[in-house]
């Protein structure tokens, strides 16, 4: 059956249908071979109506709407120029102030195709300006805005949460770890590289400069602030964070700032709607497949036949890594989360791994397989904006490749990098 399964969405995929349709044709398919028929099907609905029923998940919209008001506002202009002005002027620096800017527009906004979109436009030409070739930069904008999915907000984090039934506030602070771990990674690749083909320099930026990009940039810096404060401040959920980061973003974009006219509210909400409404199709029937392999008892036929359920916590950790990895390089990071999940669940409770410490690399291998060839999503949303040609976009991508699975190696061997926050924050 489970050959079968995989055929099916294997193959609808190579015909070119969007990830719903596979999964859904897959799903319906397992389910009419385990009851004979369409006559139970109701079952099956109610498991799609499951998927969607957490409360947890109204955080999802809520950040993309907020995500969507960023970035067709002033928040990323005022966020890289605040970088740049620091850290601009210093060998490697424009490239350093890149990802360090992805890195606090994930951190804000929660997306990685928003971070490329809003960082890399204005970005990329100055990069390109400045000496850096277009493979380099290509793979630094999407693999650096790759960050944004282990800085909360994380969307990836909140359904591997609602999944797995994992507090979303522990996986939230858990992800800033590994995040600036890897912005530390790739500013040192970027040093390197501007050393070694002798980029030139910006120029520096005097005091008073610095003072007014930070006075400029100080309400956009506030978005972390009220995620990360207003969880672990105890003053709100995680979902009434997201509520309050749409009406910051609105008020910041449309009174503070007059970036954006109430005209704009239509194209912003018609966006953030159709985004929506793929994302809570797929978390539908991914519960409703789940459900069907899980009853089918597929997962822990495929740990047995792979050896899994004999492994140790470190073993299975790196087989969750292995597998959540080369499913990202050819199906949406959602559609893996939702699928995988379960079948690693026995496993994971077998050998007793922190969930928290398993939520995060899994949110890793996300983002690693989101900017990897054949078919990383990211890879796809830089084509489309920067209309370069497949091979150039990924021609610079092997080091951060590199770079992100040498942090997943790191964060197995020493999980205090993901879990010394968590701990500190919800230590009794």
């Amino acid at each position: 059956m489970a050959t079968i399964l995989m055929l099916i969405m294997i193959g609808l995929l190579l015909l070119g249908f969007p990830m719903m349709i596979p999964l859904t044709t897959a799903a319906v398919v397992g389910f009419v071979m385990m009851f004979d028929g369409f006559g139970q099907m109701q079952t099956f609905i109610q498991q799609m109506m499951g998927g969607i029923r957490p409360a947890s998940l109204i955080a999802v919209p809520m950040f993309i709407l907020a995500a969507d008001i960023m970035t067709r506002g002033q928040s990323a202009d005022r966020l890289i120029n605040m970088v740049m002005s620091f850290i601009g002027h210093i060998k490697g620096g424009l490239a350093i102030s890149t990802a360090t800017s992805c890195t606090l527009f994930g951190a804000v906004s929660g997306s990685t195709q928003a971070t490329v979109v809003a960082v890399g436009s204005p970005l990329r030409p100055k990069m390109l300006k400045a000496g850096y070739s277009d493979p380099f930069t290509l793979a630094l904008i999407i693999n650096a805005s790759d960050i944004a999915f282990l800085i909360p907000p994380s969307i990836g984090m909140i359904i591997y949460g609602v999944i797995s039934e994992t507090s979303i506030a522990e996986l939230f602070i858990a992800g800033i770890g590994p995040g600036v771990l890897i912005l530390f990674m790739f500013s040192l690749y970027c040093l390197f590289y501007a050393y070694k083909h002798n980029v030139p320099t910006e120029e520096k930026a005097s005091w008073k400069q610095r003072a007014l990009s930070v006075r400029d940039a100080s309400w956009p810096l506030m978005f972390p602030v009220i995620i990360v404060g207003g969880i672990y401040g105890g003053i709100f959920s995680p979902t009434e964070a997201a509520a309050v980061c749409v009406l910051y973003a609105f008020l910041l974009e449309f009174v503070i700032f007059r970036s954006l006219k109430l005209k704009d509210v239509y194209k912003i909400a018609k966006s953030t709607g159709l985004i929506t409404a793929v994302v809570f199709i797929l978390v539908a029937v991914g519960n409703g497949f789940s459900w069907i392999i899980s009853f089918a008892q597929i997962p822990q036929a495929i740990l047995e036949t792979v050896g899994v359920n004999e492994a140790g916590p470190v073993g299975v950790l790196i087989a969750i890594c292995i597998a959540f990895f080369i499913a990202c390089m050819f199906v949406d990071p959602i559609v893996v989360i939702l699928v995988l999940t379960p079948i690693f669940a026995p496993a994971i409770q077998a050998t007793g791994l922190d969930p928290v410490l398993v939520g995060v690399l899994i949110t890793l291998q996300v983002a690693i397989g989101s900017a990897t060839p054949p078919f990383g999503c990211d890879i796809f949303t830089a084509i489309a904006i920067f209309k370069r040609p497949y091979m150039e976009v990924i021609r610079g991508t092997p080091p951060f490749i590199f770079m992100l699975v040498a942090a997943a190696g790191l964060i197995i061997a020493f999980p205090d990098i993901a879990l010394f926050l968590r701990d500190l924050a919800y230590r009794d």
